[in-house]
């Protein structure tokens, strides 16, 4: 814990042991399936497939389901592989011991039916299955097309759901994972860094994915899965979106940098102001970040989901009808190589369905609160790992108070606030409207 190296590796110091992080992972996955009242688990989700197989063909993949692999009841792991990938794995991957053959799935439908490519697949399933005698045992799949659903209901299978399996296989994470997601926020704290210098009037959001990206790109970022960039007026609703909004002086702007190094992924948001900062949006981070830091303050191993979210306000407090229409603005997730898994902090689910922590969780904690002024707002994320007394905070570009970004500005009477109301001049109300002048002043 605590503890970042460069992203290499050397022969003079210990740094990641992916030996052991192959290993372990493998090992953790046979022992949630033994536990379990299935014979086998058949995945085709490239996280899953890699937690596995300890495999990567590229990030264009992701959303393909064209790979799988079946990890059998006292058995190693088996998989099938996009075309010349196989061809790799038997030349680069000695773990797998030539269980890597080629094979694909239907590419989402882009291969007609009548390729027959959905019987394909069943037929390799269900010819490993029978080779270790788990045919007639329930098969935990993960994610699949419903083409490859009845081709395998017609091998004789019985499918179930698998993703419980693997999301607890995956929720205690190993020395080394842990060490892969402190270093991916270290990057994301450098791409930060380059965001905070550049960040000004001027600048469009899109701009500002662009400098996020070619930093962490830069650094050696194997994905940048996204980078939610949003600013002034676009803040209050929270749309989930970049756009090619241009920033302007006093802009309320917060980000989230979603990136994988080596498969492990930050969640990390921050909220900046451009120049200066109005009262109001202070008001909003100073109470954003205290719902923030009481859901840190209690993590620790027997702390439940439940407990933290009661901590944070009702949706109907922060201006929404329920729990579902708010949900993700006052949330909790675990983190790993998805960037939502087990365990989820919500009031929509949390509170009538705790889940206690453990140590070695890791989680992602961020709260959002609206500005009294109607459209700006603050959001906040912190990346931590439960550890045996508390838990260690793995994020760290500042943000225990409002960081304003830009340029300093600079008047014949000295240096501009740093906060101050955006509508600076004399000709604003107290209501922020323009008074109107007697009609006699006027023609004065």
């Amino acid at each position: 814990m605590g503890r970042t190296f460069g992203l290499n590796a050397v022969d003079w110091e210990q740094r990641t042991d992916f030996d052991r992080l192959r290993a372990e992972r493998l090992t953790r996955a046979k022992e949630q399936l033994a536990a379990s009242e299935l014979g086998s688990l058949l995945c085709f989700d490239m996280s899953n497939v890699r937690y596995l197989t300890s495999t990567h063909i590229g990030t264009w993949a992701i959303d393909k389901l064209v790979r799988f692999a079946v990890l059998p009841q006292g058995g190693e792991p088996t998989l099938w592989d996009f075309g010349s990938a196989a061809r790799h794995h038997e030349l680069y991957c000695p773990w797998l011991e030539g269980r890597a053959p080629a094979g694909i799935s239907t590419l989402r439908g882009a291969l007609p039916p009548a390729t027959g490519q959905a019987q394909d697949v069943a037929k390799k399933v269900a010819t490993l299955l029978r080779e270790h005698g788990l045919a007639d045992e329930p098969v935990g799949v993960d994610v699949v097309e419903p083409v490859v659903w009845r081709a395998l209901e017609a091998e004789g299978l019985t499918l179930v759901d698998g993703q419980q399996v693997m999301q607890e296989a995956r929720v205690i994470k190993t020395q080394d994972e842990i060490v892969l997601l402190d270093t991916a926020c270290m990057m994301a704290d450098a791409a930060y860094e380059e965001l905070y210098r550049q960040l000004r009037p001027g600048l469009s959001e899109n701009q500002a994915v662009g400098i996020v990206a070619k930093a962490l790109y830069d650094l050696g970022s194997e994905h940048v899965e996204g980078v939610n960039a949003i600013s002034g007026e676009r803040c209050n609703p929270h749309p989930h979106v970049y756009s090619d909004r241009i920033l302007r002086p006093g802009d309320p702007a917060y980000f989230d940098i979603t990136h994988a190094y080596l498969g492990y992924r930050t969640c990390y948001y921050r909220t900046f102001a451009v120049g200066y900062a109005s009262p109001a949006l202070v008001d909003a981070y100073k109470y954003c970040r205290e719902l923030l830091d009481k859901a840190i303050a209690i993590v620790r191993p027997g702390v439940t989901t439940g407990e933290i979210a009661s901590l944070w306000p009702r949706a109907e407090e922060f201006g929404f009808p329920n729990e579902e229409a708010a949900f993700a603005l006052q949330y909790g997730h675990g983190i790993g190589l998805t960037v939502w898994e087990k365990p989820i902090v919500s009031r929509l689910v949390s509170l009538d369905h705790p889940e206690p922590l453990e140590e070695g969780m890791s989680l992602a904690l961020e709260t959002f609160w609206p500005a009294k002024d109607g459209w700006s707002a603050a959001r906040i994320e912190e990346q931590l790992i439960v550890t045996k007394t508390g838990c260690e905070i793995i994020t760290r570009f500042p943000a225990e108070e409002l960081p304003v970004s830009g340029r300093h500005y600079y008047t014949a009477g000295g240096q501009v606030p740093g906060t101050r109301e955006l509508q600076s001049h004399l000709n604003a109300s107290s209501n922020g409207a323009a008074p109107r002048l007697p009609v006699a002043d006027h023609i004065a």
